[in-house]
């Protein structure tokens, strides 16, 4: 059993496995007391007072109380991400790693500026952001699998895009607040129509990956054999 564990975890690419990991050791450090949620939970006074940068970092770490909920948003991390990474995003770990930068950034911004803006109000009172940045990559990946056929507990079924509103009412129906899952949405929206739409639309390209992120993560090479010219003599 614990071979197929360590097999699974190591076929995890990259950008995943490194999520992951920092997930479960942040949110069992604070089950542990090792720290506590209040050092790593986002607080703009903090940070910009403070300078507790980290914050802005560590939010999305963080995913509650190690019981059925954690598991659960683990498991949606795990399968999601994988997917995106190893389909939509292969051979592009750079790429994948500025979606979830510009997500978090989104994220980041709106709940900031909740205070100050009357219609993102109800979203100043996020203070971890984790749940939220998985939502938006469950968010992506549906958009960009709209014909995949899916199944909720086996009561009823239907295909990929239906799958965050499906999240959400059942986020709802077990008394949890719809903004965690709405803002996560908002973000994942906001890069489907940003990469996958307006492209489309317009023919120019507003999400460029940074070089300096580029640099950090080298796109795999991809090797095609030529096949050898008529006449050419073959090696045995």
């Amino acid at each position: 059993m614990a071979q197929l564990v360590e097999d699974w975890y190591k076929q995890m690419p990259i950008i995943t496995r490194t999520y992951l990991t920092l997930s479960v050791l942040t949110t069992a450090g604070c089950a542990l007391e090792v720290i506590s949620p209040f050092d790593v939970y986002l607080n703009s006074k903090l940070i910009i007072h403070n300078y507790e940068v980290w914050r802005l970092i560590t939010n999305f770490f963080y995913f509650g109380k190690l019981d059925l909920d954690f598991l659960f948003h683990m498991f949606f991390l795990a399968r999601y991400c994988k997917l995106l990474e190893d389909t939509s995003f292969r051979g592009r770990t750079a790429d994948f790693f500025f979606m979830l930068l510009f997500g978090g950034t989104i994220l980041t911004i709106i709940v900031v500026g909740g205070g100050l803006l009357m219609f993102a109000a109800p979203f100043a009172d996020i203070l971890f952001l984790s749940n939220s940045l998985t939502f938006m990559m469950v968010y992506v990946w549906s958009k960009r699998n709209p014909h995949v056929q899916m199944s909720f507990l086996g009561l009823f079924s239907f295909t990929a895009p239906y799958l965050p509103w499906v999240l959400l009412g059942f986020s709802v129906m077990v008394g949890s607040s719809p903004w965690v899952d709405l803002l996560g949405m908002a973000a994942g929206h906001a890069y489907y129509f940003l990469e996958d739409v307006y492209p489309l639309m317009t023919g120019r390209r507003i999400l460029k990956t940074p070089g300096i992120i580029k640099a950090l993560f080298p796109e795999d090479t991809v090797l095609v054999a030529r096949p050898a010219p008529a006449g050419a003599p073959h090696r045995d």
